[in-house]
Parts: C-alpha cells; structure tokens; sequence
C-alpha cells in the first residue's frame, strides 16, 4: 500500500499549531517568529488556548501560505525556540 501525499494548492489559507510552555510572552515570541516568513500576518489571525492546568498554550497562526520553503523555514524555526514543545 503507498500513501499518498495531498496535494496543497499555493496560495491558501493554512494554519500552523505551535505547542509550548505557557509564559507571558510566548504568544509574541511566536509571532515574531512565524512574522519574516509571513509578513501579512494580523492579529486576527493569531489564537491562543491555554492547557486546563495552565502549564501549557497552543497559539495557532493561520497565513497565507506560497509554498513548500515557506513552511519549512517557518517550521523550522519555530522548532528552534527552547520553550516549543511540537509544532503541527
């Protein structure tokens, strides 16, 4: 059985889940990550959920995304940030 991969038609609308420690800035930090590789990005477009013991946030960021390398390099550095736990 070979899995396939579905296709993402650029541009579109894609949102990016970052799971992290909750402190007081790590929304902000977050935006200031994902912001050089999206510029467009808006508050409106920014949510964040706090785990039920406070412990942990999840900030989603939806962009508008233009390709493969733009997500990667999002990706990747969202995964350097010592205080992000997994990024979706």
């Amino acid at each position: 059985m070979t899995l396939v991969r579905p296709a993402i038609v650029f541009p579109c609308a894609y949102p990016i889940k970052v799971v992290g420690v909750n402190t007081l800035w790590f929304k902000e930090e977050v935006v200031a990550l994902v912001r050089p590789h999206a510029p467009e990005l808006a508050d409106e477009h920014v949510t964040v959920r706090r785990s039920r013991a406070g412990t942990y946030c999840s900030v989603t960021i939806t962009i508008l995304a233009t390709g493969e390398t733009q997500l990667g390099n999002i990706h990747e550095a969202l995964k350097r940030h010592p205080q992000v736990k997994l990024v979706l």
